[in-house]
């Protein structure tokens, strides 16, 4: 017959708890701050609401600066206002003929 110590159970069932929560919080680690992680997941979704934020502003900025070119175009000015501003700038004489074309 065998007969066990319970001076033997108690390291071992120690141990074995021991062991496996040792285990269990390896793979808690590993799921909080690996590549895939939880806390990459985080990093990943802060990122991306950053850029979508960066992108959205640039829209905004493009939107306005193409609305200011077109504001510069010669086809939405006048023949006189070209001439004011011409002549307000010294680049020509008031007397001068001032030709509007259209872009092709």
């Amino acid at each position: 017959m065998v007969v066990t110590r319970t001076t033997q159970i108690v390291p071992d069932r120690l141990a074995l708890y021991t062991m496996a929560a040792a285990l269990v919080g390896y793979f808690g680690v590993k799921r909080l701050y690996r590549q895939y992680g939880l806390n990459a997941s985080r990093n990943s979704h802060q990122n991306r609401l950053r850029t979508d934020l960066g992108a959205a502003r640039l829209k905004r900025e493009r939107a306005d600066s193409e609305h200011r070119i077109s504001l510069l175009r010669p086809i939405g000015l006048d023949p006189d206002c070209w001439r004011a501003a011409r002549f307000s700038d010294r680049t020509t004489n008031p007397h001068d003929l001032v030709r509007m074309t259209t872009a092709n």
